[in-house]
């Protein structure tokens, strides 16, 4: 009877110690991400997301040991999504601000962006008179919830004369662009040029604007998933080191030939078709798990 007992009971300790690895190797979390918004995020014509923001974070749960699964939401969206526990992370170019750092918690930052003003190609126009509302329409675009729009926002806040006109995404601001309903649009400078190749013989960059804004994940507010210290540490990993400098300033230090690295360069000089094409056939092995394989992969793809 004694040795019945001892069977059940370490037929018990088995049970839960299976139960704890199953809820573990099942630990799914909901990333939100505004879509397409090449090259950070994009979709293949099939409906799969990628780009440089998407599988830098599938290299960090593949990193930190959890799976994630992606979900289009509007970008203005994304915040209160997180925020209310909807979504569990955010992944979509999202500069980190004060304002936001109230409703929501940051990782340390993985990017280093500044905003570019994209014009028609050949226009009179140049940035500081697109941006002084000098254009035949008189009008600049930006997506809404973006520090592209807070900043045009500030600049009528000023007294400049010029109309606003808000987005739900940057691909359709573009296009009014290219059909001259507005005069410009101010936009992340590496997804202008994304931008710019998709209408090289139309559109082209008057002028950047040093604005110096960091890129980071957001989860929700006091991280009750403890994903933060997880992603962090998964970047330093992935080989990103940042460091403090004076007055606030951050210097993002990426490691050569590290995943970041490999990233970068996939997604920030080929062409968006390319990458594009390169991914339909690589996707496999970052779905899968397999990221060496699948930067491996892209970069012998884009003859990189």
């Amino acid at each position: 009877m004694r040795g019945g007992c001892r069977v059940v009971a370490v037929a018990a300790v088995l049970l839960v110690l299976f139960s704890a690895w199953a809820a573990v190797a099942q630990e799914t979390y909901t990333v939100a991400s505004d879509i397409p918004w090449a090259p950070f995020e994009m979709i293949t014509e099939g409906g799969e997301f990628f780009g440089f923001d998407l599988d830098l974070i599938r290299a960090v749960a593949i990193t930190a040991g959890f799976e994630v699964e992606i979900q289009n939401i509007a970008f203005d969206a994304i915040i209160e999504t997180v925020r209310t526990g909807r979504a569990d992370i955010g992944a979509s170019g999202f500069t980190i601000t004060p304002e936001r750092e109230a409703s929501v918690d940051f990782s340390i930052p993985y990017y280093l962006s500044n905003q570019a003003v994209v014009i028609q190609k050949g226009s009179d126009l140049n940035i500081v008179t697109a941006l002084a509302g000098l254009g035949p329409n008189r009008a600049v675009g930006a997506q809404n919830g973006t520090t592209g729009l807070w900043w045009v926002e500030a600049l009528q806040e000023s007294g400049v004369d010029i109309t606003l006109r808000g987005y739900e995404t940057y691909p359709a601001a573009i296009l009014d662009l290219v059909n001259g309903r507005i005069d410009a649009v101010v936009q992340d400078e590496p997804a202008s040029a994304a931008s710019i190749s998709s209408y090289p013989d139309l559109l082209a960059v008057a002028g950047i604007i040093n604005t110096n804004e960091y890129f980071g994940f957001l989860v929700r507010e006091g991280d009750p998933e403890g994903l933060l210290p997880r992603i962090n540490a998964a970047l330093g990993t992935l080989g990103l080191t940042v460091v403090e400098g004076p007055g606030g300033m951050q210097e993002l230090i990426v490691e050569e030939g590290s995943v970041i690295d490999d990233l970068l360069a996939i997604y920030f000089g080929p062409d968006t078709e390319d990458i594009t094409a390169a991914w339909t056939q690589c996707r496999d092995r970052i779905l899968g798990g397999d990221l060496e394989g699948f930067l491996d992969c892209m970069k012998q793809q884009l003859a990189l």
